[in-house]
């Protein structure tokens, strides 16, 4: 289009079907310039075609020129303009992102790329890039791969990070009447790693994702290398009033949605802070993405119970199971975390002596809200050989 400015015609011209192609093999995009009008990218049969907009895109990318024209000019500006904030994308980051490494016009190995893993159980939707030793990010309730955007940039250079939308989460496979607990999630990524032919690997997890990596590592520890968990949820010590009735609840009730979806939406932003603004925006888009879905309302309430009703004493029970874990862990708490407390921190003390700790002055999410941080800490604790017991700092 001779009206599109030259810059979103110079991305759409380096459209690369290999590195993303949408899951229904076909999806629009709208890239907007800020203060100067918008234009649709349609994606379709292994091609892209700028036109003007019609309708609703399924993602909107926002930038004014001047960012437009960098990324157009650095193979790898689209990705750094959204880290740091000049481009906002809304409503599906998985294909925004999707689109910005499929024109990001890159071609060395360990590029961003996005997969549709066919696993024994069902396909996973991922995003990689690196060629080192593999590292399976595993994300949080109601969160995407997308919250590991900073992760994949920071480790990159050192590792092939591998991160994954679980099932019932994002865009892969949403099983109903899937038990949605710790172990089957764990055997979900066994069922990706086998897939994607790794016979060993790094984890790290954030929230309900650190307790899936710790269920990984307790079930299948020769697969593991090393955890790095990042405010993981675990088993509540204290009673449960909301037990009993909970147990009495069935996650199937989410195929109905009770509310409109408008009233969903509105609930949504008046809990979350910020939820218009970067990253948590993105977040809030993702998550309610699946949520306003039967099967993905399905996933989050299964998982939600799971959480809430797991057993914390006895053999089988959460803490003395924890206390045969076998690989090396670090935990990263949030001192501001209100979901995960960071007295937590205690407890895993007790049940692990070894494992590491280290502290920042944060929330729930280290790895976006305290990313460097987090990543020089995990980047470290990854690097380390088995053996190596080298002191961490024990806060930051």
């Amino acid at each position: 289009m001779a009206s599109a400015p030259q810059a979103l015609q110079a991305l759409v011209g380096r459209y690369d079907f290999k590195v993303f192609e949408p899951r229904d093999g076909r999806a629009r995009v709208r890239l907007s310039v800020a203060g100067g009008g918008s234009w649709d990218v349609v994606l379709k049969r292994g091609g892209a075609q700028l036109t003007t907009p019609d309708g609703d895109a399924q993602a909107t990318l926002t930038a004014d020129l001047q960012t437009w024209t960098r990324i157009a000019a650095d193979l790898r500006g689209g990705m750094d303009a959204y880290q740091t904030g000049r481009l906002q994308i809304r409503r599906n980051l998985h294909l925004g992102v999707g689109f910005l490494a499929a024109t990001s016009g890159v071609r060395e190995p360990g590029r961003l790329r996005f997969r549709m893993v066919l696993t024994r159980s069902a396909r996973l939707s991922t995003l990689e890039a690196g060629t080192g030793p593999p590292v399976l990010a595993i994300h949080g309730l109601g969160a995407t791969k997308g919250s590991f955007l900073p992760t994949v940039a920071a480790l990159v250079d050192r590792f092939r990070v591998v991160a994954v939308d679980l099932p019932g989460f994002g865009d892969s496979d949403k099983p109903i009447g899937a038990p949605y607990d710790a172990r089957f999630f764990a055997d979900a990524i066994i069922d990706l790693m086998d897939a994607l032919e790794l016979e060993r690997a790094d984890l790290i997890g954030n929230s309900l994702g650190g307790r899936i990596a710790l269920e990984v590592a307790l079930v299948y520890p020769e697969r593991v290398g090393r955890l790095a968990l990042l405010a993981p949820s675990l088993a509540w010590r204290r009673p449960r009033r909301w037990a009993p009735a909970l147990r009495l609840v069935r996650p199937e009730l989410g195929l109905v949605q009770l509310a409109p979806r408008g009233v969903v939406e509105g609930i949504v932003h008046r809990l979350i802070p910020g939820a218009n603004e970067g990253w948590t925006a993105a977040g809030v888009d993702e998550f309610l993405r699946a949520y306003l879905t039967p099967a993905g309302r399905a996933a989050f309430y299964a998982a939600a119970r799971h959480i809430y009703l797991e057993d914390p004493s006895g053999y089988q029970g959460f803490w003395p199971r924890l206390s045969r874990l076998e690989p090396d862990a670090l935990f990263v708490w949030g001192r501001r975390d209100t979901l995960v407390p960071i007295a937590f921190e205690r407890h895993v003390a007790e049940a692990l002596p070894a494992a590491r700790h280290i502290e920042l002055d944060c929330g729930h999410v280290p790895q976006i809200e305290m990313p460097r941080q987090t990543h020089e800490a995990v980047g470290a604790f990854f690097a380390q050989s088995a053996g190596s017991r080298r002191a961490l700092a024990p806060t930051v």
